[in-house]
């Protein structure tokens, strides 16, 4: 069937794909030479030139019977050209990581979602960087096999040294599993190559098989107050999450639970009681939908009180039809990784034992846990927050080492 359309945003998106790497290395402007969106939106990231939150955004992917490979690949319908007859490919999300060091936890809730990834490597410097190698096992642990890489800043140095980075992140691949993933060189500042990227998206990554039906899971990722200051009462909306659903399908007007929920303190003390409400919009980036469904990422309106939502307060939680209680007392069957990952010189992981602070990621929740029993394959741990978990989820471990916070192990919960 041929789609004649100037908008790439007409379609549901079937697919999550990551786009992760070392800091600065061009990850949202590759994102936007993909998609036409800045995702890095907050004033903060603005001023420090650097992704904190975890960034949307999504494309269609187009093929255009008038030209030849990789030309023939694109991101709009209307690129094609007058006479031509482009052919809708799919629509896929994206979620842009970021790659500083402080912000690992965030890049691995955001992992938690992927389906496939983007690894962006800056032509300019050495490779692997510390966030590089970071990133690529955290890829490995989550299991996200569908992987492409990108010599992004091409365009600043010379063909030579392009030639030797290029080297590098072959040597660096053949340590992981990614040994035979496709090495595409580009400007993204420029748009140069841009259609090979599209190429290997369409071609490469597929989508995996869903679960449908209900109940359905959501993991919350983001969460806002979508008001603008000075919003009359009347014209006040109900909070939005965002996110992406693990399994089955939401529908407008649908019932759902949020879970742990709203963090009460009364005398000191502190609880989470349950949020029960009504699904009143779904939307995929600028497109309204009666439905959600695994594959993309949605943001969902509700009846929630939006203080509730605002600055990101729900991330982590767990959105859904019948979502299990949290719980506080985690046991993982764990592994500890041979070197600590994103440290400039290579060290040894610490020996975990009993009472040590970790932080545990786990679907898209971080938080600080304690150690309350260890032996050489199972660790049971007491969290300083509750959190939704299900058998066999992916656990990430990081410890402090040397001052920082570094991911040293994986795990699945039991």
């Amino acid at each position: 069937m041929v789609y004649l359309m100037s908008s790439s945003r007409n379609f549901i998106p079937s697919i999550i794909i990551g786009v992760v790497g070392h800091v600065d290395h061009g990850k949202t402007t590759l994102v936007q030479a993909l998609t036409g969106i800045w995702t890095a939106r907050y004033s903060e990231e603005l001023k420090r030139s650097m992704t904190i939150y975890l960034g949307y955004a999504q494309t269609s992917i187009f093929h255009c019977s008038n030209a030849e490979p990789p030309d023939s690949y694109v991101t709009s319908a209307s690129s094609c050209g007058e006479n031509a007859e482009p052919r809708y490919l799919k629509t896929v999300s994206f979620v842009d990581a970021p790659g500083h060091e402080i912000l690992m936890s965030t890049m691995l809730s955001g992992a938690s979602l992927m389906d496939a990834a983007i690894v962006v490597v800056a032509a300019n410097e050495p490779c692997p960087q510390p966030q590089t190698r970071e990133h690529v096992k955290a890829l490995e642990i989550l299991e996200i096999d569908q992987v492409v890489v990108v010599q992004n800043k091409v365009d600043v140095v010379s063909k030579e040294n392009a030639m030797t980075n290029y080297k590098q992140i072959k040597e660096f691949l053949e340590s992981t599993r990614y040994s035979k993933a496709p090495i595409i060189p580009v400007s993204a500042l420029h748009k140069a190559n841009i259609n090979a990227v599209a190429m290997a998206i369409a071609k490469l990554f597929k989508e995996p098989e869903r679960i449908l039906g209900k109940p359905a899971i959501m993991q919350i990722a983001r969460s806002f107050d979508v008001n603008l200051p000075g919003t009359r009462p009347e014209k006040l909306v109900g909070g939005v999450v965002g996110g992406g659903l693990v399994r089955g399908e939401i529908s407008v007007g649908d019932e759902v639970e949020i879970k742990p929920g709203a963090r009460i303190e009364t005398k000191g003390k502190v609880k989470y009681e349950p949020l029960v409400t009504e699904v009143v919009s779904i939307r995929y980036g600028d497109m309204e939908s009666d439905v959600a469904k695994p594959g993309g990422l949605v943001a969902i309106g509700t009846k929630l009180d939006p203080s509730l939502t605002k600055n990101n307060r729900l991330v982590g939680q767990v959105l859904g039809h019948d979502v299990p209680d949290p719980v506080n007392d985690i046991s993982i069957e764990y592994r500890m990784l041979d070197k600590v990952v994103g440290a400039r010189e290579l060290e040894t992981p610490p020996q975990l034992k009993t009472r040590d602070k970790i932080i545990l990621i786990v679907g898209t929740a971080p938080t600080i846990a304690v150690i309350q029993k260890i032996s050489s394959d199972v660790m049971e741990v007491k969290t300083e927050n509750p959190i939704v978990v299900f058998d066999k989820s992916k656990a990430a471990i990081l410890a402090q080492v040397k001052g920082r916070w570094r991911l040293v192990g994986w795990g699945s919960v039991k």
